[in-house]
Order: C-alpha cells, then structure tokens, then sequence
C-alpha cells in the first residue's frame, strides 16, 4: 500500500503523530522545491532529521517524482507541466521503481507534499493517477484531518468539482479521464512566463 499526505498548516507533532498513526515508515517528499516560505520544520533537512528520530526513513524524490519538471517537452505553449507526458519521462518511470522497491522491501511509504487537500495536489493527479490507471495499484491520502481517502474516492471528488456528468455525449467511461484532465489544467504547475 502506498500512502500520501499534506502537511499544509500543520504542527509538526501533529504531521508525526499522523504518520505513527497509519504505521508510515517512510516518507518519499516529493516536492520539487522541498522548502516552506513558512513552516520551517519541513525544511528537507530539518524534516528528515525529525522523522530520522522516529525511525522513519526519508528520501528526497522531488527530482523524479516532482510536478515542476526541468525538460521543456513536457510543458504546453502556455507552459504549464503535462502531467500525461511527465508520466511517460524516463525520471519519473525510476521514481516510480524506487517507490515499488520500497514496498517490496517491506516499506510503508507516504508520498509527501505541501498541498492540504490531495484531489489539487500533484500527490492524486500525477502520482496517484499513474499508480492507479498504469500499474492498477491502490494508492490513499491521508487527508488534512488525519483520516483515509482512496484514490478512487478523490477522483470522484475530481467529478464533482469540474462538475463532469455523463450526458448522450459523454458516456460514462470517459467521465473520470475528462473530469482529471480538466482537474489538471486547474491545478498543474505553470512555469512563470519569460519576458
């Protein structure tokens, strides 16, 4: 089973005592930037050293893993990231393999980032939805609250907040790819326009 969770606003007792809670032990940050402007205990360093004293295991993989890619390929002419080609990038398929390396070994991994509800994090639209879609594997968010939410469950959530339904036009099969696609056009990273 592979996990994700947001630190978003939260004290970072509570962040750990949510992680012991679900038995996580191992977090894989995969933030492109693994800093905060405000809270400063998810600082890479400062984050795997806590969770270090706990012994759960920390990688960074931002770089395979991240929503900012480098390659300019995988952005669009308004330049934001496409997460449908950042999906097929040889960087993020190792990023994939080093996650299912974990868990064979045993590992109870969160995928960790900034975002505090996943179904607007690239946790559910990138990671998520390559884990589940491509290799049919479950994947859950722990949400803000500490609770559970699979990835199935946030993809619906994704419908109703599009709003996406069936209709003689739409059937109901290609209601959750538009209901993602568009979720991603709203959410996915933008590069800032060069002037």
């Amino acid at each position: 089973m592979l996990y994700s969770i947001g630190y978003a606003t939260k004290a970072i007792e509570d962040f750990l005592a949510q992680l012991d809670r679900h038995n996580i032990n191992a977090i894989a940050d995969v933030r492109s930037v693994p800093y905060s402007k405000v809270f400063h205990d998810y600082h890479r360093e400062a984050l795997a050293a806590a969770l270090r004293a706990r012994g759960i295991h920390y990688v960074y993989l931002g770089d395979e893993l991240g929503p900012r890619s480098k390659d300019p390929s995988h952005y669009d002419h308004s330049n934001q990231v496409q997460f449908d080609r950042l999906q097929q990038a040889p960087l993020f398929q190792q990023g994939i393999e080093r996650l299912q390396r974990g868990i064979d070994k045993g590992l109870t991994i969160a995928l960790l980032c900034a975002e505090k509800d996943p179904a607007v994090c690239h946790r559910s639209l990138l990671i998520g939805h390559y884990w589940q879609h491509a290799l049919g594997m479950p994947l859950t968010h722990i949400l803000h609250s500490g609770e559970l939410e699979t990835q199935t469950s946030t993809q619906q959530r994704w419908r109703q907040q599009q709003p996406i339904v069936p209709d003689m036009l739409t059937p109901e099969d290609r209601c959750d790819a538009l209901a993602w696609q568009a979720q991603c056009r709203q959410y996915a990273y933008r590069r800032p326009m060069e002037s």
